[in-house]
């Protein structure tokens, strides 16, 4: 072994580029489907060992960060290739149209975000001495990095480093206490154990004392986190369902043909048909449906323009039924003189009542780049580009995050399509809500990753969050999932039918809602500590 890490810590040029590009694209066995957790302990000590290599072949401050941003860059190359090549089918949905943009979704995302890594990297870089501290200064390191990726630009922290340690159910309860960043501190300096104990160039025979203690501390951590984690599954088994029930419609409508007009009035009959049928299509009627939920954008029209539709939806909502549906919806602004201004539209979701009105609605906030609207939009506009979703002027997005309170339900979250990913931009201020319901289309991505990460991602905010989340899909994936994370009940991917559950309850304020970004600044500043400590002591 320690000639493998010495021949590792050696790579220069190309080889060393492949490697970790290698090592980054490896790592995504950690995350959905897969949740090969431990595979990190692999890839992630690889990295602190071409990190190492570098750093010795280099004296200078900037030398080394340049040598070791250049093995983040690489890495993260690798990881977000690897993780995210599902964005490029949303590019063949109107191929004719927008398949020449592949390249953008294919590298220069990949290659954009590697840059976050990169930079973490070169912080570790700066950082880096001989023994236990140089792990902690890439914790530190590639935990700013991804609170920078979740952040700048509209952020985007999608796979976050952290949810490599929510493979499983037990796992993924630390969520509640620490959050997903604060989880990316444990999981990074978790994997480099085996760099604490094989360390190239290493002047002492055998293995140091910090070095002992370091993964002697790291695996109590994870067989105690495990264990608690199993110990707070035995008390979800004591919730009780809150007498909500739901119906959660997945038509699974093929996104190429969704806004096709010859089609509009099939697919909302479709609606109709699984709305009444219920589970596996059996005619269950709606009786007992409190609440019907249809996902993200259902209807290829707008729903609230259109009186027959509106008519139909009323004939098929029992009384007291609530319906709630992810629709796009436009506003005009007019001239003094009463003619068009500008026509907005959002991406909203309606609470409709058993006439079809809509009592409440809610516009998506967070808009996805690229896909909802451009940056600079009139100026690309103006040159002939278009967002995927082909709305002219983009779509506006809405004021301020919001909470809804349907009649017969307690009050909830809208969450639409990757709103569900930013942990920290959940809950409305000075609001107390009961669960989330995360509306969303992933048929732009097809039969790929894409769709199950999104999932787990939204399992692991109804953890943070110790709130019930439902999610209603096009397709991929609709579920009911309780506050600790688990499926209550669930479809497959691809698969066209309906979900009946009561609403579980929510569960006790968690420790992520009551301190949020108090708890990672405090595990940063911890590892900040430890790191000054060892420094001094040159370990």
């Amino acid at each position: 072994m320690s000639r493998a890490v010495e021949t590792i810590a050696g790579l220069t040029g190309w080889p060393r580029r492949i490697v970790a590009a290698a090592m980054g694209a490896i790592s995504i066995l950690a995350f959905a489907p897969f949740h090969l957790w431990y595979v990190p302990f692999f890839t992630i000590s690889v990295l602190v060992w071409l990190i190492d290599g570098g750093c010795a072949r280099t004296g200078t401050l900037r030398a080394r960060m340049r040598s070791a941003g250049a093995a983040g860059w690489f890495f993260g190359l690798g990881f977000f290739l690897a993780g995210m090549y599902w964005v490029a089918y949303s590019f063949l949905v109107e191929g004719e149209v927008f398949a020449w943009l592949m390249p953008l979704a294919i590298l220069v995302l990949p290659a954009g975000l590697a840059i976050f890594f990169a930079a973490g990297a070169a912080v570790a870089g700066a950082m880096w001495r001989p023994g236990v501290s140089r792990l902690l200064a890439l914790t530190l390191g590639l935990f700013l990095a991804e609170v920078a990726r979740g952040s700048v630009f509209t952020g985007l922290p999608w796979n976050t480093l952290g949810y490599a340690l929510t493979a499983n159910d037990a796992m993924m309860q630390w969520a509640s206490l620490f959050g997903v960043y604060g989880l990316t501190c444990l999981a990074v300096s978790l994997f480099a154990v085996p760099a604490a104990i094989l360390e190239p160039g290493a002047k002492a025979p055998g293995i140091s004392t910090a070095a002992r203690l370091y993964a002697l501390v790291m695996v109590c951590v994870l067989a105690g986190g495990w264990a608690w984690g199993g110990a707070r599954l035995d008390k979800a088994q004591e919730t009780t369902p809150s007498g909500v029930r739901l119906r959660v419609i997945q038509p699974n409508i093929p996104q190429s043909e969704k806004w096709k007009p010859e089609n509009a009035a099939e697919i909302f009959q479709s609606y109709l048909r699984a709305s009444r049928e219920g589970p596996s299509r059996a005619p269950a009627g709606l009786e007992g449906v409190t609440h019907l939920i249809w996902p993200e954008s259902a209807l290829p029209f707008l729903l609230a323009d259109t009186t027959e539709a509106l008519a139909a939806i009323a004939e098929l909502l029992p009384d007291g039924t609530i319906l709630l549906t992810g629709q796009a919806r436009a506003q005009d602004t007019l001239r003094h003189d009463g003619s068009l201004k500008k026509r907005h539209v959002f991406n909203s979701l309606f609470v409709m009542d058993d006439r079809a009105q809509i009592v409440a609605l809610y516009d998506k906030v967070h808009l996805v780049p690229f896909g909802e609207y451009l940056p600079f939009q009139q100026l690309l506009e103006s040159i002939g580009l278009e967002q995927l979703t082909r709305v002219r002027g983009g779509f506006t997005a809405g004021s301020n995050r919001r909470y809804l309170t349907p009649a017969g339900t307690p009050a909830l979250v809208p969450l639409i399509c990757y709103e569900v990913i930013f942990p920290h931009d959940i809950r409305p201020e000075g609001s107390s809500p009961q669960w989330l319901l995360n509306v969303t289309n992933d048929a732009w991505f097809g039969i790929s990753l894409g769709p199950y990460q999104h999932l787990h991602q939204a399992r692991v905010r109804a953890v943070e969050q110790g709130l019930p989340l439902v999610r209603a899909a096009n397709t991929g994936i609709s579920a009911v999932i309780d506050s600790y994370g688990q499926n209550v009940a669930s479809l497959q991917l691809g698969e066209r039918d309906a979900i009946d559950a009561n609403l579980p309850s929510a569960a006790e304020a968690t420790v992520f809602i009551q301190y949020g970004w108090g708890v990672e600044v405090f595990f940063a500043l911890f590892f900040l500590a430890c790191w000054s400590m060892l420094y001094r002591s040159r370990q």
